[in-house]
């Protein structure tokens, strides 16, 4: 196997934490958690070192029974706080997340073991969600005019009322991004939420909860519970009034059902098995490039990330050589500042499934191009950025999800065949098509089965146009996040019909049969001038 990855100098099993994270601070952010005062406790592990990190509560289904309890009677008056008012809160929390970024940085690294410029994107990304729903929010939830039943004689308007308390999940792999941006959505429409966070990633969800509290949001309205699903997973679901689940498919198949009982809504932001598309016009340089960026960011940890790249037969060498050079020279390795291009992965399970997908499709015929294998020496839980090709249907990686740094290379003929290739999957939450062609690009893109398709981009042009809808198709989960509907779903829709003068019932010195011949010439009428 290849394994000549670029390691700094000063390789060793990782750094210690940064001077922000003391004892103090651990006790602050824990002291947050909703749970009884002589609650069991669990210890997260530091990925780069594998120590323990933090020594957390355990909530229990009495906990989040009474988390909901409080945030039921916070939403109350959170709901009647004009839009203006919540508008200033997310502007300031805004600003917070902005100015004290070196500490969620800090958290971010030391929780899930990302390098500091993967991280600093989520940074990017809640700076660019609280900003637009501050100032969009009014927008999307003011009352609407409709068109009546009868012009001119039905006023009808449609309100927007919030859901209540929203149950928020969020995962490990981006603990500030998906920690924060779907409560921000669901707290700005007038929701309370009660959040379970993944326990290994909590320092930082409960760091941003902390931030928007100084913020100005009154006491009670987000709630934070510890522990895992298996135990409070029932309590979250029976209590809630809208359910916002990020994770796996399996997980989220089990929610939707939950939910589907409860008759509550439900958004579910589940896997992949993403798919770049590179055409025989691409400029192969800035491809190869952008595959790099596509395929391993947060060590391949990431919902969006591309694990399957489809390239033309024409061009196949020519990217494959450029790619597979990048991905030697990235430097692998522990420091909370910029210097890495790939940190750890997270948690000893996610190690075993890259190692073992990597394994598997080796003992089967695949050749790995670049990285291949763990790295102990830099720390617990690193691994290689690793290239496959030669990647066959009998081999799980093949069509497995892996969440880790490794990618398969196939080729393609035509480009109907590249879009059938990258169809073939129940899977359909992001895609990345490459062309000189803007045009041709876009043409490709709307052929892709998934919820976004960015065109010469991986993820980010599509994950950070915030005013558009994302989310996944198929196996990829249901709704959306961001957008007007990444807020409205938040709410219920209420319409208010007020009717003036006649309605649709005969008045009483019309006959029945005279009315529904007038009726009927109206009917007519409108169709005639274009009513609407």
């Amino acid at each position: 196997m290849v394994t000549d990855h670029a390691v700094p100098s000063t390789a060793s099993r990782g750094p210690g934490l940064p001077a922000f994270i003391t004892p103090g601070l651990l006790e602050q952010l824990a002291a947050r958690v909703s749970a009884a005062p002589h609650a069991a406790r669990v210890t997260t592990n530091a990925p780069y070192t594998g120590e323990p990190l933090a020594d957390l509560p355990v909530s229990t289904p009495e906990d989040v029974e009474a988390a909901f309890a409080r945030a039921r009677s916070a939403q109350k008056s959170w709901a009647a706080t004009p839009i203006e008012e919540r508008k200033r809160i997310l502007l300031r929390y805004h600003d917070l997340v902005l100015a004290r970024q070196d500490q969620a940085l800090d958290l971010m690294q030391a929780e899930n073991g990302k390098t500091r410029r993967d991280a600093f994107l989520e940074v990017v990304d809640i700076g660019i969600v609280s900003r637009y729903y501050a100032r969009n929010a009014a927008k999307h939830l003011r009352p609407r005019r409709r068109r009546g039943a009868i012009p001119l004689l039905t006023h009808t308007t449609e309100l927007r009322h919030p859901k209540g308390v929203v149950t928020v999940i969020s995962p490990w792999n981006y603990p500030l991004s998906m920690a924060a941006s779907d409560t921000l959505a669901a707290l700005t429409a007038g929701n309370a939420v009660v959040q379970k966070p993944d326990t290994q990633t909590a320092l930082t969800a409960l760091w941003s909860m902390d931030l928007m509290y100084e913020a100005g949001l009154p006491t009670d309205v987000w709630q934070m519970v510890i522990g895992r699903g298996s135990s409070i997973g029932g309590a979250l679901m029976d209590h809630a009034d809208y359910m916002m689940f990020t994770g796996s498919t399996a997980t989220g198949r089990r929610i939707a059902s939950d939910a589907g009982k409860r008759l509550i809504a439900a958004s579910l932001e589940l896997g992949g098995k993403n798919a770049m598309i590179v055409l025989d016009d691409a400029d192969i340089e800035k491809a190869a490039e952008g595959a790099v960026h596509a395929c391993f960011p947060s060590a391949g940890q990431l919902c969006v990330s591309i694990e399957r790249l489809y390239v033309a037969e024409s061009v196949r060498d020519k990217f494959v050589a450029a790619f597979v050079a990048r991905t030697r020279k990235l430097r692998i390795g522990a420091a909370y500042d910029y210097s890495m291009d790939v940190g750890s992965l997270t948690t000893p399970s996610q190690l075993k499934t890259v190692t073992e997908h990597v394994e598997d499709a080796v003992s089967k015929g695949a050749t790995v191009l670049a990285g291949g294998k763990a790295r102990p020496d830099l720390g617990p839980l690193f691994h290689e950025p690793t290239v496959l090709t030669g990647v066959t249907p009998d081999m799980t990686v093949y069509d497995h999800e892996t969440f880790g740094p490794v990618v398969s290379v196939y080729s393609y003929r035509d480009v109907d065949e590249a879009v059938a290739l990258a169809n073939a999957t129940p899977y359909g939450l992001n895609a990345s098509v490459w062309s000189r062609d803007g045009a041709r690009g876009r043409a490709v893109a709307a052929r892709v089965h998934a919820g976004t398709v960015n065109v010469n981009e991986s993820f980010a042009a599509a994950w950070g146009s915030i005013d558009a809808p994302m989310g996944g198709m198929g196996d990829s989960g249901l709704g959306r996040r961001h957008g007007a509907e990444g807020i409205l779903k938040y709410t219920e829709a209420q319409t208010v019909a007020h009717q003036r003068l006649q309605g649709f019932y005969p008045p009483s010195r019309i006959s029945p049969e005279t009315w529904a011949t007038l009726l009927t010439g109206a009917l007519k009428a409108m169709k005639t001038v274009g009513v609407r």
